[in-house]
Protein backbone atom coordinates (compact mmCIF):
# COMPACT_ATOMS: atom_id res chain seq x y z
CA UNK A 1 0.00 0.00 0.00
CA UNK A 2 1.40 3.34 -1.08
CA UNK A 3 -0.23 6.19 0.87
CA UNK A 4 0.30 9.74 -0.36
CA UNK A 5 -1.46 13.09 -0.45
CA UNK A 6 -3.84 11.83 -3.15
CA UNK A 7 -4.99 8.71 -1.29
CA UNK A 8 -8.76 8.40 -0.89
CA UNK A 9 -10.00 7.57 2.62
CA UNK A 10 -12.75 5.01 3.31
CA UNK A 11 -13.93 3.65 6.64
CA UNK A 12 -16.39 1.60 8.66
CA UNK A 13 -18.24 3.07 11.63
CA UNK A 14 -19.83 0.99 14.39
CA UNK A 15 -19.79 0.13 18.08
CA UNK A 16 -18.11 -2.28 18.74
CA UNK A 17 -15.78 -2.32 15.75
CA UNK A 18 -12.62 -4.20 16.79
CA UNK A 19 -13.96 -7.45 15.27
CA UNK A 20 -14.48 -5.96 11.79
CA UNK A 21 -12.79 -7.58 8.80
CA UNK A 22 -13.93 -4.82 6.45
CA UNK A 23 -10.51 -3.10 6.56
CA UNK A 24 -8.54 -6.20 5.58
CA UNK A 25 -11.06 -7.08 2.86
CA UNK A 26 -11.25 -3.66 1.23
CA UNK A 27 -7.55 -2.83 1.59
CA UNK A 28 -6.66 -6.11 -0.12
CA UNK A 29 -9.02 -5.18 -2.96
CA UNK A 30 -7.54 -1.69 -3.29
CA UNK A 31 -4.04 -3.13 -3.41
CA UNK A 32 -4.97 -5.81 -5.97
CA UNK A 33 -6.38 -3.36 -8.52
CA UNK A 34 -3.81 -0.69 -7.60
CA UNK A 35 -6.46 1.78 -6.48
CA UNK A 36 -5.11 4.64 -4.36
CA UNK A 37 -7.34 4.17 -1.34
CA UNK A 38 -7.08 3.18 2.30
CA UNK A 39 -9.83 1.84 4.56
CA UNK A 40 -9.90 2.30 8.36
CA UNK A 41 -12.21 1.28 11.23
CA UNK A 42 -13.63 3.87 13.63
CA UNK A 43 -15.46 3.06 16.85
CA UNK A 44 -18.33 5.55 16.82
CA UNK A 45 -20.89 6.30 19.51
CA UNK A 46 -22.07 9.72 18.30
CA UNK A 47 -23.34 9.31 14.72
CA UNK A 48 -24.03 13.00 14.16
CA UNK A 49 -20.43 13.97 14.99
CA UNK A 50 -19.10 11.12 12.85
CA UNK A 51 -21.08 12.30 9.82
CA UNK A 52 -19.76 15.84 10.36
CA UNK A 53 -16.25 14.37 10.37
CA UNK A 54 -16.91 12.41 7.17
CA UNK A 55 -17.96 15.62 5.46
CA UNK A 56 -15.11 17.70 6.90
CA UNK A 57 -12.41 15.15 6.01
CA UNK A 58 -13.96 14.34 2.60
CA UNK A 59 -14.04 10.61 3.34
CA UNK A 60 -15.08 9.05 0.03
CA UNK A 61 -17.00 6.00 1.21
CA UNK A 62 -18.29 4.56 4.48
CA UNK A 63 -19.59 1.19 5.69
CA UNK A 64 -22.13 1.43 8.49
CA UNK A 65 -22.52 -1.44 10.94
CA UNK A 66 -24.17 -2.26 14.28
CA UNK A 67 -25.83 -0.26 15.82
CA UNK A 68 -25.95 2.73 13.44
CA UNK A 69 -27.69 1.49 10.28
CA UNK A 70 -31.01 3.15 11.14
CA UNK A 71 -29.80 6.23 13.01
CA UNK A 72 -27.41 7.30 10.24
CA UNK A 73 -30.26 7.85 7.78
CA UNK A 74 -31.37 11.18 9.27
CA UNK A 75 -27.95 12.72 8.59
CA UNK A 76 -27.65 11.88 4.87
CA UNK A 77 -28.47 14.04 1.85
CA UNK A 78 -30.11 11.33 -0.24
CA UNK A 79 -31.09 7.67 0.21
CA UNK A 80 -31.85 5.20 -2.56
CA UNK A 81 -35.27 3.59 -2.95
CA UNK A 82 -34.39 0.12 -1.66
CA UNK A 83 -32.68 1.49 1.44
CA UNK A 84 -35.76 3.62 2.15
CA UNK A 85 -37.99 0.54 1.83
CA UNK A 86 -35.64 -1.44 4.07
CA UNK A 87 -35.33 1.40 6.53
CA UNK A 88 -31.58 0.95 6.99
CA UNK A 89 -28.34 2.12 5.36
CA UNK A 90 -25.09 0.15 5.41
CA UNK A 91 -23.23 2.09 2.70
CA UNK A 92 -22.51 5.79 2.22
CA UNK A 93 -21.01 7.28 -0.95
CA UNK A 94 -19.60 10.82 -0.84
CA UNK A 95 -20.28 12.48 -4.18
CA UNK A 96 -18.93 16.02 -4.26
CA UNK A 97 -19.78 16.70 -0.61
CA UNK A 98 -23.24 15.10 -0.82
CA UNK A 99 -23.72 11.88 1.14
CA UNK A 100 -25.78 9.17 -0.55
CA UNK A 101 -27.03 6.20 1.47
CA UNK A 102 -27.75 2.73 0.10
CA UNK A 103 -28.08 -0.85 1.32
CA UNK A 104 -26.08 -3.81 0.03
CA UNK A 105 -26.92 -6.18 2.91
CA UNK A 106 -30.05 -7.61 1.32
CA UNK A 107 -28.17 -8.65 -1.83
CA UNK A 108 -25.47 -10.27 0.25
CA UNK A 109 -28.02 -12.27 2.26
CA UNK A 110 -30.21 -13.44 -0.59
CA UNK A 111 -27.26 -14.38 -2.80
CA UNK A 112 -25.71 -16.39 0.04
CA UNK A 113 -29.00 -18.26 0.61
CA UNK A 114 -29.67 -18.88 -3.07
CA UNK A 115 -26.32 -20.64 -3.39
CA UNK A 116 -27.67 -23.36 -1.06
CA UNK A 117 -31.47 -23.29 -1.29
CA UNK A 118 -34.48 -21.69 -2.92
CA UNK A 119 -36.37 -19.03 -0.96
CA UNK A 120 -39.69 -18.83 -2.81
CA UNK A 121 -42.59 -20.32 -0.81
CA UNK A 122 -40.27 -21.33 2.07
CA UNK A 123 -41.15 -20.65 5.72
CA UNK A 124 -38.36 -18.46 7.11
CA UNK A 125 -37.82 -17.55 10.77
CA UNK A 126 -35.44 -14.66 11.37
CA UNK A 127 -34.10 -13.90 14.83
CA UNK A 128 -33.33 -10.21 15.16
CA UNK A 129 -34.87 -6.90 14.11
CA UNK A 130 -31.96 -4.48 13.72
CA UNK A 131 -30.54 -2.88 10.60
CA UNK A 132 -29.19 -6.10 9.06
CA UNK A 133 -32.45 -7.91 9.84
CA UNK A 134 -34.41 -5.21 8.01
CA UNK A 135 -32.33 -5.77 4.90
CA UNK A 136 -32.52 -9.56 5.09
CA UNK A 137 -36.28 -9.47 5.68
CA UNK A 138 -36.73 -7.24 2.63
CA UNK A 139 -34.64 -9.68 0.58
CA UNK A 140 -36.59 -12.73 1.79
CA UNK A 141 -39.93 -11.17 0.88
CA UNK A 142 -38.57 -9.97 -2.47
CA UNK A 143 -37.67 -13.59 -3.27
CA UNK A 144 -41.15 -14.85 -2.29
CA UNK A 145 -40.37 -16.33 1.13
CA UNK A 146 -42.84 -16.41 4.06
CA UNK A 147 -41.20 -14.57 6.94
CA UNK A 148 -41.67 -14.61 10.72
CA UNK A 149 -39.66 -12.32 13.00
CA UNK A 150 -38.53 -13.37 16.48
CA UNK A 151 -36.75 -10.79 18.65
CA UNK A 152 -35.77 -10.04 22.25
CA UNK A 153 -36.85 -6.37 22.19
CA UNK A 154 -40.61 -6.23 21.69
CA UNK A 155 -40.89 -2.68 20.37
CA UNK A 156 -38.14 -3.21 17.81
CA UNK A 157 -39.54 -6.57 16.71
CA UNK A 158 -43.12 -5.34 16.38
CA UNK A 159 -42.01 -2.28 14.43
CA UNK A 160 -40.08 -4.31 11.87
CA UNK A 161 -42.94 -6.81 11.58
CA UNK A 162 -45.36 -3.95 10.88
CA UNK A 163 -43.01 -2.40 8.35
CA UNK A 164 -42.63 -5.68 6.47
CA UNK A 165 -46.20 -6.88 6.97
CA UNK A 166 -45.25 -10.12 8.77
CA UNK A 167 -45.76 -11.80 12.15
CA UNK A 168 -43.66 -11.08 15.26
CA UNK A 169 -43.08 -13.22 18.35
CA UNK A 170 -40.94 -12.55 21.46
CA UNK A 171 -37.79 -14.66 21.55
CA UNK A 172 -38.12 -15.57 25.22
CA UNK A 173 -41.56 -17.15 24.67
CA UNK A 174 -41.16 -18.66 21.22
CA UNK A 175 -40.67 -22.39 20.75
CA UNK A 176 -42.31 -23.21 17.39
CA UNK A 177 -39.26 -23.26 15.12
CA UNK A 178 -41.05 -25.22 12.37
CA UNK A 179 -39.47 -23.69 9.27
CA UNK A 180 -37.32 -24.52 6.27
CA UNK A 181 -34.90 -21.63 6.79
CA UNK A 182 -33.67 -20.23 10.12
CA UNK A 183 -31.58 -17.03 10.14
CA UNK A 184 -29.67 -15.49 13.03
CA UNK A 185 -29.57 -11.76 12.26
CA UNK A 186 -28.28 -10.77 15.70
CA UNK A 187 -24.69 -10.37 16.97
CA UNK A 188 -25.15 -13.30 19.39
CA UNK A 189 -22.18 -15.63 18.98
CA UNK A 190 -19.88 -12.93 17.62
CA UNK A 191 -16.25 -12.87 18.80
CA UNK A 192 -15.34 -12.65 21.65
CA UNK A 193 -18.67 -14.10 22.95
CA UNK A 194 -18.33 -17.26 20.90
CA UNK A 195 -20.24 -19.56 23.27
CA UNK A 196 -23.51 -17.67 22.87
CA UNK A 197 -26.31 -18.75 20.54
CA UNK A 198 -29.73 -17.15 19.96
CA UNK A 199 -31.84 -20.29 20.55
CA UNK A 200 -31.49 -23.60 22.34
CA UNK A 201 -30.15 -26.43 20.20
CA UNK A 202 -33.28 -28.49 20.96
CA UNK A 203 -35.20 -26.19 18.58
CA UNK A 204 -32.99 -27.06 15.61
CA UNK A 205 -34.32 -29.62 13.13
CA UNK A 206 -32.17 -31.62 10.74
CA UNK A 207 -34.10 -30.56 7.61
CA UNK A 208 -33.48 -26.84 8.26
CA UNK A 209 -31.19 -24.53 6.36
CA UNK A 210 -29.50 -22.48 9.09
CA UNK A 211 -27.81 -19.19 8.27
CA UNK A 212 -25.83 -17.00 10.66
CA UNK A 213 -24.86 -13.49 9.62
CA UNK A 214 -22.03 -13.45 12.19
CA UNK A 215 -18.76 -14.03 10.33
CA UNK A 216 -16.28 -13.80 13.17
CA UNK A 217 -15.95 -16.66 14.04
CA UNK A 218 -16.73 -18.24 10.69
CA UNK A 219 -18.39 -21.24 12.32
CA UNK A 220 -20.47 -19.94 15.21
CA UNK A 221 -21.79 -22.18 17.95
CA UNK A 222 -25.22 -22.05 16.26
CA UNK A 223 -23.74 -23.35 13.01
CA UNK A 224 -21.73 -26.03 14.79
CA UNK A 225 -24.82 -27.30 16.63
CA UNK A 226 -26.86 -27.19 13.40
CA UNK A 227 -24.17 -29.00 11.44
CA UNK A 228 -23.97 -31.72 14.10
CA UNK A 229 -27.62 -32.67 13.58
CA UNK A 230 -27.43 -32.59 9.79
CA UNK A 231 -28.65 -29.10 8.86
CA UNK A 232 -27.41 -27.29 5.77
CA UNK A 233 -25.49 -24.31 7.12
CA UNK A 234 -24.53 -20.94 5.64
CA UNK A 235 -21.90 -18.83 7.38
CA UNK A 236 -21.74 -15.06 7.49
CA UNK A 237 -18.69 -14.77 5.25
CA UNK A 238 -20.68 -15.22 2.03
CA UNK A 239 -23.12 -12.44 2.88
CA UNK A 240 -20.28 -10.26 4.16
CA UNK A 241 -18.20 -10.60 0.98
CA UNK A 242 -21.19 -10.11 -1.36
CA UNK A 243 -22.27 -6.91 0.34
CA UNK A 244 -18.65 -5.71 0.40
CA UNK A 245 -18.25 -6.32 -3.33
CA UNK A 246 -21.28 -4.12 -4.00
CA UNK A 247 -19.89 -1.42 -1.70
CA UNK A 248 -16.49 -1.46 -3.39
CA UNK A 249 -18.04 -1.01 -6.84
CA UNK A 250 -20.30 1.83 -5.67
CA UNK A 251 -17.34 3.68 -4.16
CA UNK A 252 -14.75 3.18 -6.88
CA UNK A 253 -16.67 2.57 -10.09
CA UNK A 254 -14.29 -0.35 -10.63
CA UNK A 255 -15.02 -4.08 -10.84
CA UNK A 256 -14.28 -5.65 -7.47
CA UNK A 257 -11.75 -8.51 -7.26
CA UNK A 258 -14.27 -10.90 -5.71
CA UNK A 259 -11.96 -13.91 -5.36
CA UNK A 260 -9.27 -11.81 -3.67
CA UNK A 261 -11.79 -10.36 -1.22
CA UNK A 262 -13.24 -13.79 -0.39
CA UNK A 263 -9.82 -15.39 0.02
CA UNK A 264 -8.64 -12.54 2.27
CA UNK A 265 -11.69 -12.78 4.53
CA UNK A 266 -11.55 -16.56 4.82
CA UNK A 267 -7.83 -16.40 5.54
CA UNK A 268 -8.36 -13.84 8.29
CA UNK A 269 -11.06 -16.00 9.88
CA UNK A 270 -8.97 -19.15 10.15
CA UNK A 271 -7.69 -18.26 13.62
CA UNK A 272 -11.23 -18.04 14.96
CA UNK A 273 -12.62 -21.23 13.39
Amino acid sequence: MNIDASTFLFCVIGDPISHSLSPVMHNSAFAHIKYNGVYLAFNVKDVSSAISGIRALNIKGVSVTIPHKLTVMEFLDEIDENAIKIGAVNTIVNRQDRLFGSNTDYLGATNALLEKTSIKDKDVIMIGAGGAARAIGFGILSEGGRLTIVNILEDEGKQLARDLGVEYYPLQDYKDYDCQILINATPLGMYPNIDEMPIKNEYLQKDMVVMDIVYNPLKTRLLKEAEDIGCITIDGASMFVCQGVAQFELWTGKKAPVDVMRKTVLGALVSYD
